[in-house]
């Protein structure tokens, strides 16, 4: 009886049984959806917090240019050719972009081609050099985002270029560089390999490559521009037709000879370049106008964090108390620079220039950092700044020329 009992029951409730095995549940993944604690609760701890701990805004020493007439508009420069200014974004690449722009000017001055080079490209073997640097130096060579202006030259020379259009280093659907994560990850890897003694530079820059080909792609070996089958190299010396020999760095400072090549001592020279042809200050200047007045544009590089620095107007002046332009001079130089007041900070592009109603000099600067683009992103003055000579002759350390610019003071400089 009990049996039959048991059978009945299982045939009167099949029909629910069945009901329940033919719904499936479904899962899915969703942001929580929990805004009230997020929006209500720790937004009230973080107001309590800011009142009773405000975070103190930070002030800056500079100078007042309210009230200047300063020729801070681009209109009212004599410009030559150059690429729209582009962003570097969050990476320390200027000296990476200011070149690229200046041999993209080049291109144009001396061939009357436009194109737009890729600066990842060229970023890309850079980190791949200080890599075996890092290697060969078992661990003592710099290893960061920030280079040298000839440091660009090495690389066509050795690795060749592509166009932006080929290679943006853009991925994930980025709009904006940043390299933190990547380079954090690079120096991770890399202080690991210092701390176990793993010295096989073929693994070390395989290691490398792989981290960058995650972050920005992988370069390309070959690609087509212009309907043109062409290897970066190729691109380089049949389409560009740039000779990396032709191009030339001037530094002014005193505690190496002038008027022979030196080394410039700074970080970003990780690779302890003797290339510079180093003189005097009157003659840097010299050089420097020449070269501008003459249609050359230059990428150059010095101190841009200056209390004479306007990031209002982007213009860049010597302020008398810091010290009367009149006494500017290579003992000026110097002194900021061994006291580190003067840095290696930027690379910037110099595209124009201009005279003022007193006949001084004035200079257009093509920049990629954040700093030139306070002002409205559709104003013709998003990307540049106006640089005084006294600015000039005090805080731009080195630049990068076309060697014709050079070539009447050639006989003075010591082999």
């Amino acid at each position: 009886m009990k049996r039959i009992f048991t059978i009945l029951l299982a045939l009167a409730l099949m029909p629910a049984m069945n009901t329940f095995a033919q719904s499936k549940d479904k899962a899915v993944f969703e942001p929580s959806q929990n805004s009230f604690y997020p929006n209500v609760i720790m937004k009230d701890v973080k107001a309590v917090q800011q009142r009773l701990h405000p975070k103190k805004t930070q002030k800056y020493f500079t100078m007042d240019q309210s009230g200047m007439n300063l020729p801070d508009k681009v209109s009212e420069y004599k410009s030559f050719w150059h690429t729209p200014t582009t962003s570097q974004g969050n990476t320390g690449t200027c000296w990476c972009f200011s070149t690229t722009s200046f041999f993209e000017s080049e291109e144009h001055r001396l061939f009357n081609q436009d194109v737009k080079l890729s600066e990842m490209y060229t970023v890309y073997w850079e980190y791949v050099e200080k890599a075996k640097g890092f290697v060969k130096s078992r661990g003592t060579s710099v290893f960061d985002e920030g280079s040298e202006a000839n440091a660009v030259t090495r690389d066509y020379k050795k690795y060749g270029v592509v166009p932006r259009s080929v290679y943006d280093g853009f991925k994930d659907g980025r709009k904006f560089y940043s390299h933190a994560e990547m380079i954090k990850e690079m120096k991770t890897y890399l202080q690991n390999v210092k701390k176990t003694a793993a010295w096989n530079e073929t693994e070390v820059v395989a290691t490398i490559k792989a981290i960058m080909n995650r972050y920005m792609g992988a370069p390309p070996t070959s690609f087509t521009y212009d309907g043109k089958q062409y290897s970066p190299k190729s691109f380089l010396k049949d389409y560009l037709k740039l000779n990396m020999n032709d191009y030339v760095d001037v530094l002014s400072y005193e505690q190496k000879p002038f008027w022979h090549q030196v080394e410039y001592q700074v970080p970003d020279n990780w690779w302890h370049s003797k290339a510079y042809y180093n003189v005097p200050l009157k003659v840097y200047m010299d050089i420097w106008n020449d070269a501008i007045t003459h249609g050359y544009t230059m990428a150059i590089g010095g101190d841009v964090s200056e209390p004479g620095f306007s990031h209002k107007t982007n213009v860049a002046l010597i302020p008398d108390f810091d010290i009367p332009a009149a006494y500017i001079n290579n003992n000026a130089r110097q002194f900021r620079f061994s006291n580190r007041t003067t840095t290696d900070d930027h690379g910037m592009h110099m595209v124009g220039y201009m005279k003022d109603k007193n006949g001084q000099m004035w200079y257009l600067i093509k920049d990629s950092s954040s700093g030139s683009r306070s002002v409205d992103p559709k104003s013709p003055e998003f990307g540049y700044y106006f640089f005084s000579t006294p600015y000039v002759k005090l805080k731009m350390m080195d630049f990068m020329v076309h060697k014709d610019m050079l070539k009447k003071y050639m006989k003075k400089f010591q082999k």
